[in-house]
C-alpha cells in the first residue's frame, strides 16, 4: 500500500500547484499535515479492530467538511472562514480537502482498497485495476468489475467489493495482525514499496522544498 510518505509527497505536489498565489510555507505544510493525519486510523484500528482504512479513509472525511465550508461561505450571514482568514484561508481549506481526497483516500482505494462509505455502509472496495486500449477489445477497465447474480441481476464482483470491518485487516507496523501478534513478528513501516512510488515521493518533496525556498527568500527580501 502507499506509505504515508508517498501520500504526503503527492499532497505537497498537488498543494503547490493548486494554491497558486496563496502559496506560502504555512499553507503547504498545513495541506501536507492534514493529509498525513488520515493514516491515524491505523492507531484507531488497534483499539477498534477493522477500522484501519475505514475510520478516516472514507469519502465523508471530505464531503462533510466540504459541505460545511460551502454553506459557511455561501449561505451564512457572516462567513466564519472569510471573516477570520479571508480568501487565503478559503483557498487553503479547499486545496486541503482536494489533496486529502485524491492524494490519500482515492489513492488507497485504487491500491488494495478502503471502506469508502463507512460508517453508513460497511464494505471495503478495492479499485485496484487498469485502464487500457486494445485493437481487439477496445477500451478495457478493471477498476470496478461486475458479475451476474443468481436472480439475473448484475452486481459488483467480490474482487471489487470485499469484506467488512468485522473480517478485514490491513497489516501495518503498528498492528501487523488483527489479534495479538507473536513476539517475533516483523513490524514493517513502508517508505516506498516500489520504484514508481519512490519517484513520486522524491518529486513531491523536491517540488515543495523548491517552492518553500522561493517563498522564504522572497519573504526575507521584504
Amino acid at each position: 500500500m502507499p506509505s504515508t510518505v508517498v501520500h504526503v509527497a503527492l499532497a505537497g505536489m498537488m498543494g503547490t500547484a493548486l494554491l497558486g498565489r496563496k502559496f506560502d510555507t504555512k499553507a503547504i505544510l498545513f495541506v501536507m499535515s492534514v493529509c498525513a493525519l488520515i493514516d491515524l486510523d491505523t492507531l484507531v484500528g488497534i483499539y477498534v479492530p477493522g477500522t484501519h482504512r475505514a475510520a478516516f479513509h472514507n469519502v465523508f472525511v471530505v464531503l462533510v467538511p466540504a459541505a460545511v465550508l460551502l454553506w459557511d461561505v455561501t449561505r451564512s450571514e457572516e462567513s466564519f472562514v472569510l471573516s477570520r482568514w479571508g480568501s487565503y484561508g478559503y483557498r487553503v481549506a479547499w486545496v486541503t480537502l482536494v489533496a486529502v481526497l485524491f492524494a490519500h483516500v482515492l489513492l488507497d482505494a485504487f491500491f488494495n482498497g478502503v471502506n469508502l462509505f463507512w460508517p453508513l455502509h460497511d464494505r471495503f472496495y478495492d479499485l485496484s485495476g487498469k485502464l487500457l486500449l486494445t485493437d481487439q477489445r477496445g477500451l478495457v477497465q478493471t477498476f470496478v468489475e461486475f458479475e451476474s447474480r443468481a436472480d439475473g441481476t448484475r452486481g459488483v464482483a467480490d474482487s471489487t467489493a470485499r469484506g467488512t470491518t468485522a473480517d478485514t485487516h490491513y497489516t501495518t507496523g503498528f498492528d501487523p495482525t488483527r489479534d495479538e501478534p507473536p513476539a517475533d513478528v516483523e513490524r514493517i513501516f513502508p517508505i516506498a514499496g516500489s520504484g514508481e512510488r519512490f519517484v513520486i515521493a522524491i518529486a513531491g518533496f523536491a517540488t515543495v522544498l523548491v517552492r518553500i525556498a522561493e517563498d522564504l527568500r522572497f519573504w526575507g527580501e521584504e
